[in-house]
This record gives structure tokens, C-alpha cells and sequence, in this order.
């Protein structure tokens, strides 16, 4: 007969199979104690990822590792900006940390790896342009290539508290530009994002300038 314990252990194992990444209070959730998965630990039946997050130990990892312990984190955030674009193939710049947006009143959570840069954002802006992406069996939201170009032009500044870590110009206008050549997307989605951010302005020289003589 098994112990409370070895089921427990094999509920853990059972939801670390099927959902890539677990956190404690998913596990809690799942009847899994805290005092369990320290033993699984122990017994390297489960890594620690990070402050409570775990993934099995013969797990394999994706490229985009970073981007799916972020998104297990912050179930809410959406991968933005350098981040997106690098996932996306439009750019050779590799982000040291991963970019993720929350909304304007959002808690900003405390996480110590992978490290993550928080911009905020409005409802609006936030919840247009997602995409859903699986890596690692994790679901991570992300945006698509059109929004994420519009995203990094209006974090182009470098000055004010607001754009204290901004990317800068150049990785949009990069952003754009191969965007634009791997047909990722088109003029016209680039316009619609555009306005609904309020930067048409902004964009539009650009854009007709790489699109001149298309």
C-alpha cells in the first residue's frame, strides 16, 4: 500500500509530465504539499527552477527556456519588445533579460531568475496583438511580430522615467525592417497598431520609407 507521501509524489509527477512547469501553489492545489516537493528536491525527482517554480529534472530545454519559467510566474504578463522580437526571428540582439508586460495597476511581482524587465501598459494596449505559444509545455503569451514593432516605437525614447530601459530607436527601426522582408507582417497591420497606439505619426515616415521602392 502506498503512503500519502508516494502519492502525493506521484500526483507531482503526474502534473510536472503534463503541464512542462508547476508552482507551489499549483501543486498545493493539485493536493501536493510543500514538505513533498522539498523531499522531491532532496531526492532530485524535481529541480527548482526558481523561488517556487519547479520542472523535472530530464526535462528538455527549449531555446525560449526563459520565456516560458517568466511566463509561469507572471500568468498575466505578455513577453514584449526585445524579447518578442528576438522570438520572433526579426532581430540578432540577445536579450539579457526577458521583457514582459503588465497592466498600468498590476502587482509587479518579485522574481529573482529568470531576470525580467516589467513595462507597463494600458488595457487596451495590453490586450491586443497576444499570441499563445507553447514552449516546454508551458503556454506563454506573447505578441505578434506587427504589435511588438509598434511596441518598441513608442518605447523608442530615451529619456523619462518611463523609458529608463528603453530598447531605443535602431531596434525598431530593425524590428521593422525585417518584419517587413520576412513578410511577418504588412503595411497595413503596422498602420491599424499604430493608431490604436497613437504613434501613426511616428511610424508612418518610416514605414514609407522602407516601402518606397517595395
Amino acid at each position: 500500500m502506498q503512503s500519502a507521501s508516494e502519492t502525493q509524489q506521484d500526483r507531482a509527477i503526474t502534473l510536472l509530465k503534463k503541464r512542462g512547469m508547476v508552482r507551489l501553489s499549483e501543486f498545493k492545489e493539485a493536493g501536493v504539499t510543500a514538505a513533498t516537493v522539498s523531499r522531491m528536491r532532496e531526492k532530485g525527482l524535481v529541480l527548482q527552477l526558481s523561488r517556487g517554480l519547479y520542472q523535472l529534472p530530464d526535462a528538455s530545454f527549449d531555446t525560449h527556456h526563459a520565456l516560458a519559467e517568466a511566463a509561469k510566474l507572471v500568468p498575466k504578463g505578455v513577453i514584449c519588445l526585445t524579447s518578442a522580437l528576438a522570438f520572433h526571428g526579426l532581430t540578432d540582439t540577445i536579450p539579457s533579460r526577458v521583457w514582459m508586460a503588465i497592466g498600468a495597476k498590476d502587482r509587479r511581482p518579485r522574481t529573482e531568475t529568470p531576470p525580467l524587465q516589467f513595462v507597463r501598459f494600458g488595457a487596451k494596449v495590453l490586450s491586443s496583438g497576444i499570441t499563445e505559444q507553447m514552449i516546454e509545455g508551458v503556454r506563454v503569451r506573447i505578441y505578434n511580430p506587427t504589435k511588438t514593432v509598434v511596441n518598441l516605437f513608442r518605447y523608442r525614447r530615451s529619456a523619462g522615467r518611463r523609458y529608463q530601459k528603453s530598447p531605443g530607436l535602431n531596434l525598431a527601426l530593425e524590428g521593422l525592417r525585417e518584419a517587413l522582408r520576412q513578410r511577418k507582417s504588412t503595411p497595413a497591420e503596422i498602420a491599424r497598431f499604430a493608431n490604436e497606439a497613437g504613434i501613426w505619426k511616428v511610424v508612418q515616415p518610416y514605414l514609407e520609407a522602407m516601402t518606397a521602392n517595395a
